[in-house]
């Protein structure tokens, strides 16, 4: 084999979180060895738990489901941007902070690396809240921008590609809104409203997947190793006839 494979998903539990208020993932066994001579597992689950890849159907009723997505677009080359150095709680990543770090090239995948995979459940500094509530996140400026690139599709190493104050969360946990709207008066003397208007709610979702410009979220695994780097990259969803986003591994294949 003249490649490495770098893992980039998240390990895939009870314990994984979905995404607020979709159903977790359940899994008992059905049976057992004794009698019966094999293992057999029953697993009930949502499609949003751990790494798994939108598809369009998700918000856009004549969008494709995940097995009409050509394998030529889950399989290509891409990047893999880190933006940890400015990313905070509630902060905002734009197309020049991708560009300033690395090149991309039209149709290719974007991988963006804020860091904030180090707050999911499976690592030492686990927060459930700041990991699915409180990461950086995109304004119309960047869906826009990725119009222009014609990207294939879009990973994050956190709960969503949208920023969570501009998704339900905002109405969910208002302390959490209230939070926000304080930190982005403070940095950019706009509030959460004038940032984040009605219009461009779920924009990364609303705007790019009519496009079939959608995205992958909660990667994970050994991101770290490839940070900046022009990689080839695989999502490997299930080939879901009907599936409006699947649970899916997603690795990188480097040369020797």
């Amino acid at each position: 084999m003249n490649f490495k494979i770098v893992e980039l998903s998240q390990p895939l539990s009870v314990l994984t979180p979905p995404w607020p208020t979709y159903e977790p993932l359940q899994a008992k066994f059905f049976k057992r060895l004794v009698p019966n001579g094999a293992n057999g597992q029953l697993i009930t689950t949502s499609n949003h738990v751990g790494t798994h890849l939108d598809g369009s159907l998700h918000f856009c009723t004549h969008g494709r489901d995940i097995a009409s997505i050509p394998l030529e677009e889950l399989v290509a080359d891409g990047v893999v941007v880190d933006v940890s150095d400015i990313a905070e709680d509630y902060g905002i990543y734009t197309s020049k902070d991708i560009l300033d770090r690395v090149e991309v090239k039209e149709g290719d995948i974007l991988i963006i690396h804020t860091g904030y995979h180090h707050y999911s459940w499976d690592q030492p500094q686990a927060d459930e809240v700041r990991y699915m509530c409180k990461h950086p996140g995109p304004t119309m400026e960047f869906a826009d921008w990725c119009k222009k690139m014609k990207l294939k599709w879009i990973g994050v190493d956190c709960g969503s590609a949208d920023h969570p104050m501009n998704t339900k969360i905002r109405e969910w946990m208002p302390n959490l809104a209230k939070e926000c709207d304080s930190y982005l008066k403070k940095k950019y003397n706009k509030s959460l409203e004038e940032i984040f208007p009605v219009p461009h709610y779920q924009l990364m979702h609303i705007q790019l997947f009519p496009l079939n410009i959608i995205h992958a979220e909660n990667l994970g695994g050994d991101i770290d190793k490839i940070l900046n780097k022009r990689v080839t990259i695989g999502c490997f969803p299930w080939r879901f006839v009907g599936g409006e986003s699947s649970i899916c591994r997603i690795v990188a294949f480097l040369d020797k």
